[in-house]
């Protein structure tokens, strides 16, 4: 630790203010107490850590619960009756209880962070000294839970008060350890609208091209993380102004200064398009749609590179087209599965369908507006408008067609299958699917509302089918 660090890592023993403090998840709370509770009993030390202790003084319920104990591994499982060594090496071992997994580990400290994210060696080590291998001092304090006492070596409680992400210790060594912290400083930040110390943040500009030394899925649950979690602009903007942006997603980071025709958006360039955007993200229990907040980070990343300006303007001829590239690249680059990959890229390719949507016939029309996940289309299309210009008037056009027309109007049933063309002597091939589309466009239409109708309309455009040979 550094001097002033040093200083501040004093134990001070707290009581919890009088502010009530949520009784998370009803067993679970009480589960986590009670093996905490077996250890003190066993003589010794125990404590909740981390994420929790922080959740409970910020006034959110604790996803979970880590316990952080005096006791060795075998003298944890010797005191359970359900357990798995899931890092005997780290001294971490589950505690299976009323259907939960807690994970209890021995105070340690690591060191030989080789490839920057995993510790080489691994001693054990006293509570204090535990605490000093953490990665924030948020994330440091450690409670008592039977009677409550907050237990902070590193000032964690003062920067909770003062909503401020700081390393403990030296953040060079910290960021050097792990660099995984260095994106887990800006969702921290973001998701509890604290800011990020200067000497913090600092440090991550420095360490910033070491992020690509993280495995893709990793970033990958960081920034979907940081999307989905009810503040992703201000999670971006971070993201930049932490110069991690430009090393783990350059092609968005190449939207900052890509200037837009001010009569479309107004609100400036395509960087802040999109971050205009990602503020207005729908929220369900304090989540964001996951596919839907990478649509709009992606969906106009093609503009970097088609940016062409002339007599006439400003234009970005082929931006979808590019656009959806670029995006698989990244998407494959961070592993998405197949699944999340196809939603996100047919938004993104999609996204631009709505211009002509007063144009359309009723029969494109409504196969467009049955088009799969189309309620997550139509939110990025709103999201895109309200981004800009603010007119909704083709957002208005779709929310009316779709009250208007039935589900029998939508996807009607079929006058003709395949098997009806065999009977009346076609054979089957290719051109079924070129038949029956025509027949099915012809019906969404009204030009043809019986069986019978359809019949004629197949041996009006193709013929009487061949007789075949015996």
């Amino acid at each position: 630790m550094t001097e002033s660090a040093t200083r501040k890592a004093r134990k001070q023993e707290l009581s919890l203010p009088g502010s009530p403090v949520p009784q998370a998840v009803g067993f679970t709370r009480d589960a986590a107490a009670a093996i905490a509770r077996r250890l003190h009993q066993a003589g010794h030390e125990a404590f909740w850590v981390g994420g929790c202790v922080r959740d409970l003084l910020r006034g959110a319920a604790p996803e979970d619960y880590d316990i952080v104990t005096s006791a060795r591994p075998d003298e944890v499982q010797a005191l359970f009756s359900r357990t798995v060594t899931v890092g005997a090496r780290f001294g971490v071992v589950l505690v299976i209880e009323g259907g939960h997994q807690y994970e209890v580990a021995t105070f340690r400290t690591e060191t030989g962070y080789d490839d920057g994210r995993h510790p080489a060696w691994v001693d054990f080590a006293t509570a204090e000294e535990d605490v000093g291998r953490r990665d924030f001092t948020i994330n440091g304090l450690l409670m008592n839970p039977e009677n409550g006492r907050i237990i902070d070596h590193v000032d964690g409680r003062r920067d909770l008060e003062r909503r401020i992400i700081r390393t403990i210790g030296d953040p060079e060594a910290r960021f050097a350890e792990d660099h995984l912290r260095m994106l887990r400083a800006v969702r921290f930040a973001a998701a509890f609208d604290f800011t990020i110390d200067p000497e913090t943040l600092s440090a991550v500009r420095r360490h910033a091209p070491a992020i690509r030394r993280i495995s893709a899925e990793r970033i990958h649950e960081e920034l979907s993380r940081i999307l989905s979690g009810g503040a992703a602009r201000r999670g971006m903007e971070l993201l930049s102004d932490s110069s991690l942006l430009a090393e783990i997603l350059p092609e968005v980071h190449a939207l900052q200064g890509i200037v837009q025709p001010p009569a479309f958006h107004p609100e400036g360039d395509v960087w802040e398009h999109t971050l205009r955007m990602l503020a207005l993200l729908p929220l369900h229990e304090g989540c964001a749609d996951l596919c839907l907040a990478w649509a709009v980070l992606l969906h106009d990343v093609g503009k970097a590179v088609t940016r062409f300006e002339d007599a006439a303007g400003i234009h970005f001829y082929g931006h979808v087209r590019l656009g959806e590239e670029i995006a698989a690249a990244i998407l494959r680059r961070l592993r998405f599965s197949r699944e999340e990959t196809e939603k996100i890229l047919a938004l993104v390719r999609g996204h631009m369908l709505f211009i002509n949507v007063r144009k359309m016939r009723p029969n494109r029309l409504k196969r467009f507006l049955r088009t799969p996940d189309f309620g997550l289309h139509l939110e990025l299309h709103r999201l895109d408008c309200l981004g800009s210009h603010g007119m909704l008037d083709h957002y208005e056009f779709c929310v009316q067609k779709l009250n208007e027309y039935s589900e029998e109007e939508l996807r009607p049933t079929r006058f003709l299958t395949g098997a009806d063309l065999i009977e009346m002597g076609y054979a089957p091939g290719p051109v079924f699917g070129e038949i029956l589309r025509a027949v099915e466009d012809a019906q969404l239409g009204g030009e043809i509302v019986t069986a019978g109708e359809a019949r004629s309309l197949v041996r009006k455009r193709w013929g009487d089918p061949v007789p075949r040979r015996a």
